[in-house]
């Protein structure tokens, strides 16, 4: 069996912000299946150290980016993984990327060089017999990797995949760090990571990895366009012929409606009743005859939450209902508690809460996801698995998951959601004025539910994917 090493920030159910980290969970499962054994390089988060129960030394490092380092091999939560055990990096109090102030760690530009720094060491070097014959690297913390490899090695390099989950993050840091990155002089240039004189991290990876991929078909597309690919779209256009988009899938043992632990369990849309009685009687709202909509998301502007709140007062006069979790952007936050106060039908609850989100799942007739960018998205496979029809805007992974109910799809009898462009306030009313249209034909309505819940959205297909991207990468000279 072939070996790769994936190298992400966070990873499922250690460690979480995102869906980053159901991704780096879930696929050394799914590619096992493929041929592909994945070890997954992490921090030693304090999290990530309390989960390791029998550890192995297998590397010292006496400064790694200011301190000492260990790199310990362990096994946890079905993962065989690979953590880099730096205390003055990762064992601290906060958020992962920030600190009690909300800012980002102004060291963060070292803690995860020095995990991608580990990466290339690894490739390089192997550990106690075992070297990788791929590394899997994800997003901006671990896309130094190919640089560094490229430093170390006077030989034959393991190859390198660089997926990108969210273009918005860079990894910027002062040129005044090149020396404390321990990155060359020689690529401090446009060609290279020089970007508008800092650093860049994540162009790093683009430019020197061998293949990209991104976590959908459509945002590969969009991020060869100026409006979505964060000032690396010029980057990308050059490297067009090695990007490829590949969705992701959901952990279907975890986000299976017929034996969840934290529902009443249901194989056929016509059982969620009991969810939904529940939720309601959760979230402290009064039953109506109009569709309960979820929301499970970020508080940003990015989610399109501010485009929601413009067009509650339509959908709640059309009789619906909606309950929201999620934390972000404190202005946003004070809006929906607003919205909450001044609108019976609407319920908040900020903060995260993974249990809740599934009861949500399980309990709603629909989801709203307004993003107005969205590489992949995870929420509405989850809306889609539980039979909570997706309302969601036609951009990246949203577009090229839900088919969405025109005329034609309706007749076909294929639709399994909403989706609305342009990804304004208005367009988003229509939608969810289709939406409650559709929620009054019931018989209508079970159908779609029955077609979402059949719909793909495991890592089956996506496994197979990355599997012969995997064996191109592998198989040049």
């Amino acid at each position: 069996m072939k070996q790769a090493l994936s190298v992400a920030s966070e990873c499922a159910p250690l460690v979480k912000t995102g869906g980053l980290a159901d991704v780096a969970g879930a696929l050394p499962g799914a590619m096992e299946e493929q041929g592909w054994h994945l070890r997954t390089l992490l921090p030693g988060y304090p999290t990530v150290m309390s989960a390791l129960k029998k550890a192995k030394e297998v590397r010292t490092e006496d400064d790694l980016m200011g301190g000492p380092a260990r790199l310990l091999a362990a096994k946890a939560s079905g993962l065989d993984l690979l953590v880099l055990d730096a205390p003055h990096l990762f064992e601290r109090r906060g958020a992962l990327y920030l600190g009690a102030d909300g800012k980002d760690w102004p060291d963060n530009p070292e803690r995860y060089a020095a995990l991608s720094w580990m990466a290339a060491a690894i490739a390089v070097d192997g550990v106690e017999g075992w070297q990788p014959d791929l590394l899997h690297l994800h997003d901006w913390q671990a896309a130094l990797a190919p640089l560094y490899q490229r430093e170390m090695s006077d030989g034959k390099r393991v190859p390198s995949l660089l997926t990108v989950h969210n273009i918005a993050f860079h990894g910027m840091a002062s040129v005044t760090k090149l020396k404390d990155l321990r990155l060359p002089q020689w690529g401090f240039h446009p060609d290279a990571f020089e970007y508008y004189g800092q650093i860049n991290a994540l162009k790093a990876g683009l430019v020197f990895a061998d293949k990209l991929s991104t976590v959908s078909p459509t945002y590969a597309r969009e991020l060869l366009r100026p409006e979505f690919g964060m000032g690396l779209d010029g980057v990308l256009r050059n490297r067009r012929a090695d990007l490829v988009g590949i969705l992701n899938g959901i952990d279907e043992t975890i986000w299976n409606p017929a034996a969840d632990p934290q529902i009443v369990a249901f194989t056929t849309p016509d059982k969620k009743a009991k969810n939904r009685a529940h939720l309601i009687e959760e979230f402290g709202l009064t039953p109506s005859d109009g569709p309960l909509a979820i929301v499970v998301s970020r508080l940003t502007e990015q989610k399109g939450l501010d485009l929601l709140l413009e067009a509650l007062p339509a959908f709640i006069e059309r009789g619906g209902q909606l309950a929201l979790l999620g934390s972000g952007e404190p202005e946003l936050e004070a809006a929906w508690r607003a919205a909450a106060e001044a609108m019976p039908q609407v319920a908040v609850r900020i903060g995260y809460n993974e249990a809740l989100s599934h009861r949500m799942m399980a309990g709603g007739d629909a989801v709203i996801v307004p993003s107005r960018f969205e590489p992949c998205g995870l929420t509405q496979l989850y809306g889609l698995r539980y039979g909570t029809i997706p309302v969601v805007a036609m951009t990246g992974g949203l577009a090229d998951t839900v088919i969405r109910a025109n005329e034609a799809a309706l007749l076909a009898d294929v639709a399994t959601g909403f989706q609305f462009f342009p990804i304004t306030a208005d367009e988003l009313i229509g939608a969810m004025m289709r939406l409650c249209d559709a929620y009054e034909d019931r018989p209508g309505w079970e159908r779609m539910q029955r077609r979402a819940m059949a719909h793909p959205v495991g890592w089956s297909t996506s496994a197979a994917h990355y599997a012969a991207l995997y064996e191109s990468l592998t198989s040049q000279p």
